[in-house]
């Protein structure tokens, strides 16, 4: 596995995947009360699939006897459990017909198994991209993997990528504000990130992207917000804003931030770095970028999905699911 992180200048020109393809898009809104929001979901997917789905993905995560040992503790979790995210797991697990424990089950496992390589760079005009890599060992995920606009008061308030019965988001943007990825630290067994959601009242990592990409009032908002709001696990979030010299990487423990890595055109990663480096700041662009992370083993055979974006053009969003990366 993998964990790559670049903040840098400059791209390079070649590609190694193929057979991608774009993920399906729903509109989901945030004035229908919670436990509605995800219907549109029934008309995208069989839910017989998505049941067996869910289950592959928990039944790999989760150890089964720890699975049945935790599941009456899990479905006491239900009160603890904030709006509207409770409202939406309970809508959720009555239109996919299952035990409410698992899609409470099945959105913790998505929270400990991620592996990522994110990346904010910077035009010789002050344009901020922002690209990421999300890796998951379930090679299922990539029929389940959504874009997801999010709408209130008749405008898009955010959008993101994410999969089907997941109501978090580890990659997202918020229109003409920032765009944020977050890439997991390998830290904390789902069990240990459980007791930390209960006892500590502390957030999701995901939960934490989204409620940024809706309440955050600008990049710097967004850098505050993630940096101190107590989360289950240590995570990093990578954020990118509109004007030159916004972005940043923020490495989080559970309380608060242990450091935070402005971007920096000499500072990188291995195979990204040497990619981006390879031609110049001149070639900077949503396809470039997408180019770089194609290189192998940036780009590898549990790469899920890749997304570009870029908040001062939010229209240019977009994510390509990765059939095979070799």
């Amino acid at each position: 596995m993998k964990l790559q992180i670049c903040l840098f200048l400059g791209v390079t020109v070649f590609c190694v995947s193929t057979a991608d393809f774009s993920p399906p898009v729903v509109n989901i809104s945030l004035d229908a009360p919670a436990y509605q929001r995800w219907a549109p979901l029934k008309n995208l997917y069989d839910i017989d699939f998505l049941r067996k789905a869910a289950a592959e993905v928990i039944d790999s995560t989760v150890p089964k006897w720890v699975h049945e040992a935790v599941k009456p503790i899990v479905k006491a979790l239900e009160k603890y459990i904030p709006q509207p995210y409770a409202g939406e797991i309970q809508g959720m697990a009555s239109f996919y017909g299952t035990d409410i424990a698992d899609i409470v089950l099945l959105n913790f496992a998505y929270e400990v198994s991620a592996f990522c390589t994110s990346i904010v760079t910077q035009d010789t005009k002050g344009n901020i991209y922002h690209g990421r890599n999300l890796d998951y060992p379930h090679d299922v995920l990539r029929n389940l993997t959504l874009d997801v606009v999010f709408i209130k008061n008749g405008q898009v308030a955010y959008r993101g990528t994410t999969f089907a019965g997941y109501v978090g988001l580890w990659t997202g943007q918020s229109p003409k504000k920032f765009t944020v990825s977050g890439n997991e630290r390998n830290k904390g067994h789902w069990w240990e990130n459980i007791i930390s959601a209960v006892l500590l009242k502390s957030s999701p990592v995901s939960w934490l992207v989204r409620e940024t990409l809706e309440s955050a009032v600008d990049f710097q908002d967004a850098v505050v917000r993630l940096a101190k709001v107590p989360i289950i696990t240590d995570v990093y979030y990578i954020l990118g804003g509109v004007r030159a010299g916004e972005g940043v990487v923020i490495t989080r423990d559970r309380s608060g931030s242990a450091d935070i890595w402005p971007l920096d055109p000499l500072l990188g990663k291995d195979v990204a770095m040497k990619a981006l480096n390879a031609t110049g700041q001149n070639h900077i662009s949503m396809d470039s970028l997408y180019k770089v992370l194609s290189v192998n083993p940036v780009c590898n055979r549990i790469t899920v999905y890749t997304t570009v974006m870029s908040a001062a053009t939010p229209e240019k969003y977009t994510t390509f699911v990765r059939d095979m990366c070799m």
